[in-house]
């Protein structure tokens, strides 16, 4: 009898301890399902957060560059590329290379802009800039150093007499570093208020015309040893300090 009652309780104790593993094994399992289906939740969260990101910065790329339209070559430029003012065929010529992003060149027009006009209308000196695009990537994307070069030639090809002052609205205006510029409305806006307001340099800038040609000529000057901006030479001499001063002194002594 009490053998009897030992064993009843041995495989009732049996029964329990694998009930027990069972419930174990149960949990263990749907642990188990549990996180795999946060892990899936969370890589597909991932993934879609990486889609609509990129989606979100194409979006941005694409309101703030040009739209490529058909390309076009200067016509008004000289053999080297630049946009000319002053005497045309003056022995003195003071070659700026500058490009619409950089923070330098933009403090260089502020402090020797006024110089560079005044010896170009006094017309015994050529000034020749040079507009290139070689910090693309301060606009995240959004080219902004190739489409104010593209804009600085549509000026010059449609509205010649109001570059100057296209030239220095630009420079006050220019965008910070590591932003995405400004976009190609505000860039139509900036020349229009500056008086170059065809429909032409509109379209021009809208369109890109000369984003080829932006890209080509960079090449061509950093080609020539140039890679940085604003490089200011008088007659093939590079001003390395290029205050007003400075270039007055290279001037003369260059038309002596």
């Amino acid at each position: 009898m009490n053998t009897s009652k030992k064993a009843s309780k041995g495989n009732g104790a049996s029964k329990d301890i694998r009930a027990m593993q069972n419930g174990d094994k149960n949990r263990r399992t749907l642990i188990q399902i549990l996180v795999a289906v946060v892990l899936i939740a969370l890589v597909a969260a991932i993934a879609l957060f990486i889609v609509n990101n990129r989606s979100t910065s194409g979006d941005a790329s694409t309101a703030t560059s040009s739209a490529q339209g058909p390309q076009l070559t200067p016509t008004s430029l000289t053999d080297n590329g630049a946009i000319r003012f002053g005497n045309p065929d003056a022995t003195t010529v003071i070659s700026v290379v500058e490009d619409f992003q950089c923070p330098a060149c933009k403090a260089f027009e502020s402090t020797s802009g006024s110089t560079l006009q005044q010896l170009a209308d006094a017309g015994n000196v050529a000034v020749d800039y040079r507009p290139i695009a070689i910090l693309d990537r301060f606009s995240n994307g959004a080219m902004y150093s190739t489409r104010a070069a593209n804009a600085s030639i549509c000026v010059a090809e449609n509205d010649r007499d109001s570059w100057m002052n296209w030239h220095t609205t630009m420079f006050e205006k220019q965008p910070p570093e590591n932003g995405t510029g400004l976009p190609d409305d505000e860039l139509v806006a900036i020349a229009a208020s500056a008086g170059a307001d065809s429909p032409e340099t509109a379209s021009c800038i809208t369109d890109g015309s000369y984003t080829d040609w932006v890209t080509s000529q960079t090449q061509s000057v950093i080609s020539e040893g140039i890679n940085g901006t604003p490089n200011v030479r008088v007659n093939g001499t590079e001003i390395s300090n290029p205050t007003p001063e400075n270039i007055l002194a290279a001037a003369a002594a260059a038309g002596n």
